[in-house]
């Protein structure tokens, strides 16, 4: 190796031009008035149509060759289904004691994915022995429907696509996943005063002509966008003790998906709903100490903190405020069933015994769906329904409502 004094700079490489989906985005800036609240950035960065992160032709879900974690496979995170079968298997039971106390014959998944879970609930009710209409998948990404399409073609006379919830509805609801994936707005507490966290174009850019307005130094600055803050009357729910500077997040479309589908549930027969995902109740969320947030973008199985980098190339994501889920619950007319930790509710549902049945390799990637350190205790799940509820199965030990 030669002597440090005898390196030479490398030449400064010219950025790229922005793609379409930057345009797109710094357009919405302009038209804004040059700031654009966060969860309107990340909604365009996750859903523009045919640009987004989820509306692109890409996989996002799956194994990497070799296991999540080693390089160069194409996909960017794994969830559960994808993991293992028996996550959907587990989930069929609760679905099928749903199915029973609600008379529904119809099953509904938001953001399906690629179809594992969809396949791995059809698959389970039917060796349950439990009639199904109708298996409708509500998903707003024209790519993965295909994928779906293909990975359920042998349940194509059940399974049918809608792209909006009807104005009544029945049966059971189902989204893995799906709550973490809705857009959230940014607050950022600095010197003691609380601002919200939206986005600007950055001065390197030049809006006018959408280029840039001179070459970056380097090409890491190559960026058309910046935070910028403002002050706002916006606060969590909870007050955070103390004056340190804390960003968070706060989930009002969260609550508005939650108050629209019990709309829908209580307009119709009835139903139920069970949604799992990573999230704590809100004196976990908004914890003093807990004063980066929990927002966090996912590409190859790798996890950083710059959602204006990159966009449209990984997926931005926060965790789930729990009790705003269940009191937005409430508020429209549920009952909430349960909430517990993901690994507690596939217990609950019997997954030891099939995991007794199992061959290693499936016990082995099913316990990383229980483990405390993997999955099973940073994800929970949450049931909610119309009526008075039940006693389900899922939370039968461990329910944690009191935590709400």
């Amino acid at each position: 190796m030669q002597p440090d004094a005898t390196r030479q700079a490398l030449p400064a490489r010219a950025p790229s031009p922005p793609s379409p989906l930057e345009t797109r985005i710094a357009q919405a800036v302009q038209a804004a008035g040059g700031w654009l609240p966060f969860d309107r950035f990340m909604h365009l960065a996750l859903y523009a149509p045919g640009l987004g992160y989820y509306a692109r032709d890409a996989r996002q879900f799956g194994l990497l060759p070799g296991g999540p974690g080693s390089p160069g496979g194409g996909s960017d995170f794994v969830t559960a289904p994808e993991l293992s079968p028996l996550f959907g298997e587990a989930l069929a039971v609760q679905v099928a004691e749903a199915l029973r106390h609600t008379g529904g014959d119809e099953v509904w998944e938001f953001g399906a994915g690629s179809g594992a879970l969809a396949a791995q609930v059809l698959d389970g009710l039917a060796r349950l022995g439990q009639p199904l209409a109708r298996y409708t998948i509500v998903d707003v990404s024209g790519a993965l429907r295909a994928r779906q399409q293909a990975r359920l073609a042998a349940h194509a006379g059940v399974v049918r696509w809608v792209d909006a919830l009807p104005d009544a509805m029945a049966g059971v609801v189902i989204g893995n996943e799906v709550l973490d994936a809705m857009p959230v707005k940014l607050l950022a507490r600095t010197g003691g005063v609380w601002h919200e966290r939206g986005v600007a174009l950055s001065e390197l850019f030049e809006p006018s002509a959408l280029a840039w307005r001179a070459q970056p130094a380097i090409e890491s600055e190559a960026n058309p966008f910046t935070w910028a803050d403002r002050p706002t009357d916006l606060r969590p729910p909870l007050e955070v003790p103390g004056t340190h500077d804390y960003v968070t997040e706060l989930h009002p479309q969260q609550r508005a998906f939650i108050a629209t589908l019990a709309e829908r549930l209580r307009a119709g027969p009835g139903g139920a709903a069970f949604f799992i995902d990573y999230g704590f109740p809100e004196a976990e969320y908004w914890h003093p100490q807990r004063s980066m947030g929990t927002l966090a973008c996912h590409r190859a199985h790798r996890m950083d903190d710059a959602p204006l980098q990159d966009v449209g190339e990984k997926d931005i994501t926060a965790h789930v405020d729990f009790t705003g889920i269940a009191l937005a619950a409430q508020d429209a007319g549920l009952t909430v069933l349960g909430y517990t930790s993901q690994a507690r509710f596939l217990l609950n549902c019997g997954i030891a015994a099939r995991m007794e049945a199992a061959d290693l390799p499936t016990r082995a990637n099913a316990m990383k769906l229980l483990a405390e350190h993997e999955m099973g205790e940073l994800f929970k799940v949450i049931g909610l329904a119309t009526g008075e509820g039940w006693a389900a199965c899922g939370f039968a030990q461990g329910d944690r409502c009191h935590a709400l």
